[in-house]
């Protein structure tokens, strides 16, 4: 299956570790945003919002990394551990994911986007969304070893990719002792884990290049 990605991505990032869990190989399709290459008429052709990650497979395109997390352990999962069916486990995972996705690694964007991208000034205001943010995943996974559950799970892999990326940026995670506590096991846990911040150490500096443009 073909999946399009940019290294350093958080969400890109959850695609390729869940892939890894699953035993499921990617053919990995580099698209740099930076450059315009998800503007090009053949890529919005596949994934008309322009998006990364996008994953294809057998005719089925599909973007929204926890969209895909959830379509690949339901169609190659070998069972049901990263994702249980069961409705009451099942609607956690989806809680957190939620949360991943309309807090967690939005307070992330809301932050640092604006600099990237439009050269604005950083906001305090935005960066307290992010401390927000990890107070309150501090108290799901207080007493916890994972974020949903007991056992890791899609959910876990998805907010290790935002909080990894909140890491490599200098976040201290001291000031969090249960994420800090489940960080250091889930990390562990998780297959790829490596690879992945490897790209992220890569997209740390590029970012500090851009806000360093930004602050001179």
């Amino acid at each position: 299956m073909d999946f399009y990605y940019l290294p350093g991505s958080a969400p890109c990032a959850s695609v390729i570790m869940t892939a890894k869990a699953l035993g499921v190989e990617l053919n990995k399709k580099l698209i740099n945003i930076m450059e315009g290459e998800h503007l090009k008429p053949e890529y919005v052709k596949i994934n008309p919002q322009h998006t990364i990650p996008t994953l294809v497979d057998n005719g089925l395109a599909l973007w929204e990394s926890r969209a895909i997390l959830i379509y690949l352990v339901e169609k190659y999962g070998k069972d049901d551990s990263l994702y249980p069916k069961d409705p009451k486990e099942q609607a956690l995972i989806n809680q957190r994911l939620y949360f991943d996705m309309g807090v967690l690694y939005k307070s992330f964007g809301d932050y640092y986007y604006p600099q990237i991208r439009e050269g604005k000034p950083a906001n305090p205001e935005d960066y307290k969304k992010i401390e927000t943010a990890l107070d309150f995943l501090d108290t799901f996974l207080q007493g916890q070893q994972y974020v949903a559950g007991g056992q890791l799970t899609i959910a876990d892999i998805s907010i290790l990719s935002s909080v990894s990326t909140l890491v490599v940026m200098g976040f201290d995670l001291s000031k969090y002792p249960s994420v800090a506590k489940w960080f250091e096991n889930a990390k562990k846990e998780t297959p790829a884990w490596n690879e992945v911040w490897e790209g992220l150490q890569k997209t740390k500096e590029w970012i500090d290049s851009k806000l360093k443009a930004v602050n001179a």
